[in-house]
């Protein structure tokens, strides 16, 4: 599934063409959320900086929200995977290991909710993923899973959050982001 070929649409902004406004939102974007870096991702959306000023926060709550950050992940992968989105693949693999995700899961992810060895919360998490790509809403039975664990609130941010990084994967496909040195690439599912 893999991200579409070529070169970079509109290329990441370099240091040098930054204004103060450019520096500031981008030490934003790196803060403790960001883990410190500048990625060609926000090195992109910066600029259009008045978009990317007001986007910075909804992202980030989303990943300091109420869903528990291995669940976070496993879900952000899935919409990578089924968006054909390797740059945020590669992106959230570093942080999915962080939450606990082994490597063995982060292919299952790409095989899907009814591959073998995950739990039923588990699998329901990645179904959410799918039924809201596919369909743009869960099953009763999906919900039923997802509300026996879940509170209200977290049931409200997990469609936000599947949204979220579904926006993401079709900023970063339709604008080519190059992938990061060194991050991981989508799995061969067999």
């Amino acid at each position: 599934m893999p991200q579409q070929p070529g070169q970079p649409r509109i290329p990441p902004l370099p240091e040098a063409e930054r204004d103060a406004f450019a520096t500031e939102l981008l030490a934003f974007a790196g803060g403790p959320d960001g883990g410190g870096r500048t990625i060609n991702l926000w090195t992109t959306l910066v600029r259009h900086p008045g978009l990317f000023r007001h986007w910075i926060p909804f992202g980030g709550k989303l990943l300091a929200g109420k869903i528990p950050m291995r669940d976070r992940e496993l879900m952000i992968l899935r919409t990578a995977w089924r968006c054909g989105a390797e740059y945020e693949w590669g992106q959230h693999c570093r942080i999915a290991r962080q939450a606990g995700v082994t490597d063995d899961e982060l292919t299952r992810i790409a095989m899907g909710p009814d591959t073998p060895g995950w739990d039923p919360f588990d699998a329901a998490l990645l179904r959410a993923v799918d039924e809201l790509h596919d369909d743009s809403h869960l099953t009763d039975e999906t919900w039923a899973v997802l509300a026996d664990r879940y509170d209200d609130k977290q049931l409200i941010e997990l469609p936000m959050l599947v949204g979220q990084y579904h926006l993401v994967a079709f900023t970063m496909n339709t604008l080519r982001l190059e992938h990061e040195v060194g991050a991981d690439r989508f799995p061969d599912p067999g």
